[in-house]
């Protein structure tokens, strides 16, 4: 299998001492993950690096033959100013540490006794490029309001404004390897969604899904990092967990609001230092897989009850997206209305019926509190009883009855519908507006302006007939 390269720029090691940079190359790989290294051995051909490779990051000596760290550095800043440089010095000098951070270096560090804090460092520079990227992708994606890949989203079915901008944001970030989380009601499709992050990312490995609802924490523990042989009653043999399934690809962590307090930290750790232990294990293992996690609950809320750790929302947060639900999207109705028609009758051996034209109304003016997933479950019922050339809309009317929210009532919050110090209108005038506001959403539909205002047809037919002699 080939190895994803990380991060997706590459990362420049210029140092005249083969030995520092090799061993500077295997601490980067096996503390932080990063194999998308270069090295450079000799100061002189570094520009010829950057000019022939996608770098996006520098490590610079400072003392180096040939063409000081210096020089090179204002050469750099001058001719990639996209290009973030740290600076390596084999000494401990303030001046020139201050000199080098005001001729563009991003960082200053000094090469024997701050091995950590250097990797720490350009594990925050790769970090800080990677969003600047992003950042730029999602500028040009918003000015030229174009996919660059529609093919991800090709199983998802919408015609909606909010859904391309999620889309297009998806496009920016796919190629970064910090959590994308992606909240939204049930049933809205956040799988699809992480599927087509997946896919967007190009990583070679497979997307692996796991929900965490109700997942104690030894269980969690196990499903995610495996174990070894004897690492508890019944372990006769070991077994890979779901972030080892997942290397080179995706792990996707649904419901993730419900993971219990002890799991929340080892996710945590996971996330920050990117390695985790098998249980049973004392040797640590590299984690080779992006994490994308979903959620149908508020994070936040929840985080601020003190029911989800700060520093894991925070780091779960970095790139999110939100799924709007299909009651604030009902121009997707009809869209899917038509996509699981032909998918029901395709799986059910049928010819694929008409659809009324009082369909689309009534179900516009739903809540759908189940999203696409309900209208996908009406559709294949209503399919399942089909016999006849136009579908009925019996099913779709019992379904809407029995859902105990009913139809659709969404006041908006904190605003009043009267304008202050005017009069209030007469009880009659509010009645007639309702019904005039009922018969708009229903288009003239009675029977649907009735179930919207929760009164019989002969009820509000006569009201109509009142309305139209003004009595």
């Amino acid at each position: 299998m080939t190895t994803t390269l990380y991060p997706s720029f590459g990362l420049l090691l210029v140092d005249d001492e083969p030995i520092f940079l090799h061993s500077l190359s295997l601490t980067l790989e096996r503390s932080c993950g990063i194999t998308h290294v270069h090295r450079c051995e000799d100061s002189r051909d570094v520009m010829a690096v950057l000019a022939q490779e996608n770098i996006g990051l520098v490590t610079l000596d400072l003392t180096m033959p040939h063409l000081s760290g210096e020089a090179l550095l204002s050469q750099i800043v001058e001719e990639h100013p996209e290009v973030g440089v740290i600076v390596i010095s084999g000494l401990n000098q303030v001046e020139t540490a201050v000199n080098c951070i005001k001729l563009g270096a991003f960082d200053y560090f000094v090469k024997t006794d701050e091995q950590d804090r250097l990797i720490d460092g350009i594990r925050r520079a790769i970090e800080l490029q990677e969003l600047r990227h992003e950042n730029q992708a999602l500028r040009r994606r918003v000015l030229c309001d174009r996919l660059e890949q529609p093919e991800a989203f090709a199983s998802i079915v919408t015609g909606d404004k909010g859904m391309r901008s999620a889309f297009k944001y998806l496009e920016s970030v796919s190629v970064s390897r910090q959590p994308i989380l992606i909240s939204g009601e049930s049933g809205v499709g956040k799988e699809l969604i992480a599927r087509a992050a997946h896919h967007l990312s190009g990583r070679k490995g497979p997307l692996v899904c796991v929900n965490v609802a109700g997942l104690d924490d030894n269980v969690f523990a196990d499903t995610l990092f495996g174990h070894q042989r004897g690492a508890f009653t019944g372990a006769d043999c070991a077994r890979a967990g779901m972030i080892e399934q997942a290397a080179e690809g995706t792990l996707f962590l649904d419901e993730i609001g419900d993971l219990s307090p002890a799991s929340q930290v080892k996710l945590l750790r996971l996330l920050q230092e990117g390695e985790y232990y098998p249980l049973g294990s004392d040797r640590p293992k590299r984690m080779r897989a992006r994490i994308l996690v979903a959620t149908h609950q508020d994070l936040a809320q929840k985080q601020a009850a003190g029911e989800f750790r700060k520093d894991l929302y925070y780091r779960l947060r970095t790139h999110q997206v939100h799924i709007p639900p299909l009651r604030q999207r009902r121009g997707d109705i009809v869209l899917l209305l038509d996509h699981f028609l032909a998918e029901a009758a395709a799986e059910l051996g049928k010819h694929k019926p008409t659809i009324p034209r009082e369909l689309p109304v009534l179900l516009a003016n739903f809540a759908f509190p189940g999203n696409v997933r309900e209208l996908r479950a009406m559709v294949f019922d209503a399919m399942s009883v089909h016999r006849s050339r136009m579908l009925s809309m019996e099913v779709f009317k019992r379904a809407i009855d029995q859902n105990q929210t009913g139809l659709s009532h969404e006041p908006v919050q904190g605003q009043s519908v009267f304008v202050a110090d005017e009069p209030l209108p007469a009880l009659h005038d509010v009645a007639d507006l309702l019904v005039e506001e009922a018969m708009r959403r229903a288009e003239g539909n009675q029977s649907i302006a009735s179930r919207l205002l929760g009164v019989s047809q002969p009820a509000l037919s006569k009201r109509l007939k009142k309305l139209s002699t003004g009595d």
